[in-house]
């Protein structure tokens, strides 16, 4: 078993930055990957960033150049920065960890998801 605890998010204006943290704790085994999902209201789950069992990152491309996936294996934490932040990223973030992140058949854990609110 994996838990993960979300934390950072908050209200910001356009334009600005958060950092999202996610502490893991359990079976933390790094052969599965780790992600970023979000939902937006009345919207599905999204994958935003992951990292991938080899090790890279990979960022859908709504959030490419803005956003920064990276982990500390020290303190089991998965981050994400955002920067240049817009109306369109407010959602419900959630940590992720499972077989494989590109779709949510592949998750196996999730946090209880912390939300972001941008206004204009």
């Amino acid at each position: 078993q994996v838990q993960l605890v979300e934390s950072g998010g908050g209200s910001v204006q356009a334009g600005g930055s958060l950092t999202l943290a996610c502490v893991a704790s359990g079976d933390t085994d790094s052969r599965r990957c780790i992600a970023w999902f979000r939902q937006p209201p009345g919207k599905g789950r999204e994958r935003i960033a992951s990292i991938v069992s080899a090790g890279y990152a990979v960022y859908a491309d709504s959030v490419k150049g803005r956003f920064t996936i990276s982990k500390d294996n020290a303190k089991n934490t998965l981050y994400l920065q955002m920067s240049s932040l817009k109306p369109e990223d407010s959602a419900m973030y959630y940590c992720a960890a499972g077989r494989y992140c590109y779709a949510e058949s592949g998750i196996d854990y999730w946090g209880q998801g912390t939300q972001v609110t941008v206004s204009s």
